[in-house]
């Protein structure tokens, strides 16, 4: 895998507080999903869910897919070219529960783009879950462009990950209240 497309991750686990892992991820615009491994899943036209359990494109990903990632998001550094997406009703542990777009014109830097991702993230897991993060079983990943994923790839995107690490989910996560 071509290294100039990696996409960091930053996870945030309640284990005796709550800790910063640092995992590494392809993910980003459509200009490179043809450098990466994956497909686009197929979707419903009208609301937009993954029909078909698919290794999807990282650059793929969109608020709402279900992923069974198994520890893909609980590890400590990994490169992944593709996710396993699934449709929500399919037993996962992951799902993609919100999404910003950065707006500076420059990489800002390493600490900045992972502390929006974090901020953004955490600040966006209360509405999705329905339980202050603090008070759940769930905790989150954040993946965010890398400085070659935005210079390549146009990428600005930060995409939130809600996991379960018992797995088994067959619905979404929305207001799971766990």
């Amino acid at each position: 895998m071509p290294s100039s497309l990696v996409r960091p991750v930053v996870s945030r686990a309640l284990v005796a507080g709550t800790a910063l892992t640092a995992v590494t991820l392809l993910a980003g615009c459509s200009a490179v999903q043809s450098l990466v491994g994956g497909v686009e899943p197929e979707r419903d036209e009208e609301t937009g869910e993954v029909m078909a359990a698919v290794e999807a494109n990282a650059f793929a990903l969109r608020v709402g897919d279900c992923i069974d990632a198994d520890e893909e998001f609980t590890e400590e550094v990994q490169d992944v070219a593709s996710v396993p997406t699934v449709p929500c009703d399919q037993a996962h542990d992951s799902e993609i529960y919100a999404a910003t777009e950065m707006t500076d014109e420059t990489y800002p830097g390493d600490e900045t783009v992972a502390s929006a991702a974090d901020e953004f993230c955490y600040g966006e897991f209360e509405s999705f879950v329905g339980l202050p993060y603090e008070d759940s079983v769930l905790y989150f990943s954040a993946m965010y462009p890398s400085p070659e994923s935005w210079e390549l790839g146009d990428d600005r995107e930060i995409l939130c990950v809600v996991v379960d690490e018992a797995g088994g989910r067959t619905a979404t996560m929305a207001d799971a209240g766990v």
